[in-house]
């Protein structure tokens, strides 16, 4: 709705993004380039995964006509974190709108956005427990966007039918415990992230950490992102296996855990010989346990031994 409306009413004609957003960027920027007449910029990634600044900041300079930056806060599959309140400040310096997928980190970081001028963020109410099939758009009062869906006045006039009233308020509870929560929740999950990492360096010291998932500080203390040491022919079996045994991962996002594709964010940064090995997410919250990570673990371990 956001990318699609500021084409169509803040004439933007050019959009700055990367290659490892979410596919809901990804692919909506794609038919804005094939039917609108948009422009495509693709910020480049460094061996780590995060989007290079300097590069941003390079092709902003070089664009006259207006700009729309889209960059997500917390990659949904490596889980860095991006340094937004500088992007925010590159985009107000090049007069760029920002619209930012926020949808791993509401519910999870505090927000003020009245200190970071973003004009757009997502978000979606399963990330914080609440239902599914539910989210919401937060645009900045000063951008002046027209309806999406024309009809009724509902939603502010932005998109109009008939509201699901049952899922508004589901998420609205959810985000109001979540907030209330926060503090006590994180320190909870983050020492779930720390065993995870402790223990599965032990089991198989030859595992790595994708971007910077395996950094408290660089990365959400709700997910990890492993590359395990196995051949093509265990890397077939892992998942089957995995799932046999009741274990719930994703060798990419949770959105494409039905496909048969590699994951395009690890494509974008990791050399061929690492993405020849398997790499599974784990996502964690305040309703896992220590011992569900040790029974994980030891999965993982008597595999790796077969």
């Amino acid at each position: 709705m956001v990318l699609k409306c500021a084409v169509r009413d803040l004439g933007v004609k050019h959009i700055v993004t990367t290659t490892m957003e979410h596919h809901a960027v990804l692919h909506t920027v794609d038919e804005l380039v094939a039917f609108n007449g948009v422009t495509a910029h693709h910020v480049a990634v460094d061996a780590n995964g995060n989007p290079d600044l300097l590069d941003l900041e390079k092709i902003l300079s070089g664009l006259k006509e207006t700009v729309l930056v889209s960059l997500m806060h917390v990659n949904n599959e490596i889980g860095n974190i991006l340094d937004l309140p500088t992007v925010a400040a590159l985009c107000e310096s090049y007069g760029a709108y920002l619209h930012s997928d926020t949808v791993q980190s509401i519910g999870h970081f505090p927000w003020d956005l009245q200190k970071i001028k973003i004009h757009f963020l997502a978000a979606a109410a399963h990330k914080f427990h609440g239902p599914k099939g539910i989210g919401f758009a937060y645009i900045r009062k000063d951008t002046p966007l027209k309806s999406f869906i024309v009809g009724g006045s509902q939603e502010r006039g932005f998109r109009a039918g008939t509201e699901p009233y049952h899922n508004i308020v589901g998420l609205e509870k959810a985000f109001v415990l979540a907030y209330e929560h926060l503090d006590k929740e994180r320190v909870y999950i983050e020492g779930l992230k720390k065993y995870f990492i402790s223990e599965i360096n032990k089991a198989i010291p030859a595992v790595s950490f994708n971007g910077f998932s395996g950094d408290m500080e660089k990365s959400t203390y709700t997910l990890v992102n492993v590359r395990l040491p196995f051949n093509a022919q265990k890397a077939q079996m892992l998942l089957f296996h995995l799932d046999l045994k009741g274990i719930a991962c994703s060798k990419g996002s949770a959105c494409q855990s039905g496909s048969n594709k590699g994951s395009h964010v690890l494509s974008a940064f990791l050399t061929k010989e690492q993405l020849a090995m398997p790499s599974l997410r784990f996502s964690f919250s305040s309703f896992n346990t220590k011992e569900e990570i040790d029974y994980t673990i030891n999965v993982l371990k008597e595999f790796s031994e077969k």
